[in-house]
């Protein structure tokens, strides 16, 4: 296997991720694992689009769960998104964690506050004038592990020009 194997794997992954969170804000358990998989598989075989060794790949997945756990336990951030930060620690390193995390989280907020904006939330009081400000049966809220995503494909691009991708 060769590396562009591995950014197949990893954009195809990606791109199901944000689809599915954007479209149902919903990332099913099999698409994880198949992250996992492949991110995993990509690092044993060293075909990984990010040159990560396998004991990195696994580091990286542990530091990505714990990092974001707290944020689960408080009710803030749903169960996939804290997966899903977990497989990008698989894929890309726990070094690549911080940047992604920022990345997303301003994409994020940017996010949040174009919903405030288009839904005519008044953002010194924050009181709706009409309808739920930042549901999630409705789909407004902020998809976060698709903003993870597009940070890390966004990195890929950053990585691969920069001359990390072999």
């Amino acid at each position: 296997m060769n590396v562009f194997v591995g950014i197949l794997l990893f954009i195809a992954w990606a791109a199901v991720v944000a689809i599915s969170d954007c479209r149902w804000r919903r990332i099913s358990n099999s698409v994880v694992v198949a992250g996992l998989a492949a991110a995993l598989c990509c690092a044993f075989f060293q075909c990984g689009p990010f040159d990560i060794s396998p004991a990195q790949a696994g580091i990286g997945a542990l530091v990505g769960l714990v990092a974001l756990l707290p944020f689960f336990a408080l009710g803030v951030m749903g169960a996939a998104d804290v997966k899903v930060f977990a497989v990008l620690g698989a894929w890309c390193g726990m070094h690549a964690l911080p940047g992604l995390w920022m990345a997303a989280s301003l994409a994020a907020g940017v996010h949040a506050l174009w919903l405030l904006i288009t839904t005519r939330t008044r953002i010194a009081g924050l009181v709706r004038q009409s309808g739920a400000t930042l549901e999630l049966a409705g789909k407004a809220s902020t998809p976060y592990a698709a903003c993870l995503t597009v940070a890390a494909s966004a990195w890929l691009v950053v990585h691969g020009m920069a001359g990390g991708v072999r």
